[in-house]
């Protein structure tokens, strides 16, 4: 092949393929969140513009274009502008090393052995754009979102990566395709690794602000945390960026703990090799179980949203630094003598009876209460 189809016009349609369908996940999952959150919390959602509501996601961004850009006067204007855009750029440059689905042909950049890495690097640098808008907008409501969003997403970057830790040392590779390919020869690192998924789950909620982390928000108190003071687009691409993270994280959660686009294990099942021996429509299938995953770990993200209340500062700093990062170690520690001795096995054992147990108990019926009659409660 043409070195510069092969190394820059294959990739950029690539990119350009990927963009635009993630920017599509991102406008439903706007429409979606606010549905479902509207039929948990027993309320309508957007129910005006289009046959249900649809069109709603055109006209969102049609009112962000049209809404009077407001700059606050005594606003640092640099940082001002820069704040929104910082978050944006490593949210979309990071899926050029997400493969979507059987390689080469759903990888943007293929063998890139320090992917995971990278992806790391890039995304941690969303932090900077909070802090930036929240300390530029010369208001005290942002800066305390800015504050608080320094301290949660630095405080969550360390477990959310040693978290990652144990995944690495069975796979032996920083390659995303190398992990998802030991998990179809061996088993998902949900199992083995359940400790691990817990911490990175909840991690990931943590990064991207989401409830009931969403401290640098925080309505009830901060007005509207460190984007106070942004309106128009502005304020659209904090969010734009907000839910391209979440897919991110997302599709992070599935390449390196529930099996990335396959449907095996121990090597049986719908494999990589499998897939691709169907030709198209296995790149297809393949592509499609990848985002059915995605779109479950979306789905949580929301429900989360619905049903739990937001922690105080101190309970986040609290779980992050005295249960987060300790359990992360030891987990680190305990995959480490596994490893050693080699009883790797043993870890899916434990994992699986820990996940049965769980299951077990969260199913169980609950026990009656007793009431007490109003004759009996008048006599007490």
């Amino acid at each position: 092949m043409n070195p510069w189809m092969q190394y820059l016009i294959w990739p950029v349609i690539k990119f350009s393929i990927a963009f635009v369908i993630v920017q599509a996940i991102v406008a439903a999952m706007n429409w979606i969140e606010r549905r479902v959150l509207g039929l948990m919390q027993a309320r309508l959602g957007p129910n005006r513009v289009g046959p249900a509501g649809l069109l709603q996601i055109i006209a969102d961004p049609i009112k962000f274009l049209l809404k009077e850009d407001i700059v606050p006067s005594s606003a640092e204007k640099v940082s001002y502008f820069l704040g929104p855009i910082l978050p944006l750029l490593p949210s979309f440059i990071v899926f050029c090393l997400i493969p979507f689905g059987p390689p080469p042909t759903f990888a943007v950049t293929n063998n890139v052995n320090v992917g995971l890495l990278l992806i790391l690097a890039l995304t941690s640098t969303a932090v900077y754009g909070i802090i930036l808008g929240g300390w530029a907008s010369n208001n005290k409501y942002s800066l305390m979102g800015g504050l608080r969003s320094a301290a949660q997403m630095v405080s969550y970057e360390v477990p959310f990566g040693l978290s990652i830790v144990g995944v690495l040392m069975l796979a032996g590779s920083l390659e995303l395709e190398e992990i998802v390919r030991y998990q179809e020869r061996h088993v998902w690192f949900f199992i083995p690794q359940v400790v691990a998924c817990f911490i990175f789950l909840v991690s990931m909620n943590a990064e991207n602000n989401r409830t009931p982390f969403d401290l640098p928000e925080a309505e009830s108190e901060l007005v509207a945390g460190y984007h106070t003071e942004y309106s128009a687009m502005k304020f659209a691409f904090f969010m734009l960026s907000e839910y391209s993270l979440m897919i991110v994280n997302s599709c992070l959660m599935v390449s390196l703990f529930f099996g990335g686009w396959t449907l095996g294990m121990g090597g049986v099942g719908l494999t990589t090799a499998v897939l691709k021996g169907m030709g198209p429509i296995g790149g297809l299938l393949g592509l499609g179980i990848f985002f059915t995953k995605v779109m479950c770990f979306l789905f949580m993200y929301i429900w989360f949203r619905a049903t739990f209340p937001r922690f105080r500062f101190d309970q986040l700093m609290d779980l992050g630094w005295k249960y987060m990062i300790p359990l992360a170690l030891a987990n680190i520690f305990v995959t480490g003598i596994f490893i050693l001795t080699g009883g790797e096995w043993l870890l899916s054992v434990i994992g699986g009876a820990a996940i049965m147990a769980a299951i077990v108990l969260s199913l169980r019926p609950k026990p009656k209460r007793k009431v007490m009659h109003a004759s009996r409660v008048s006599e007490a």
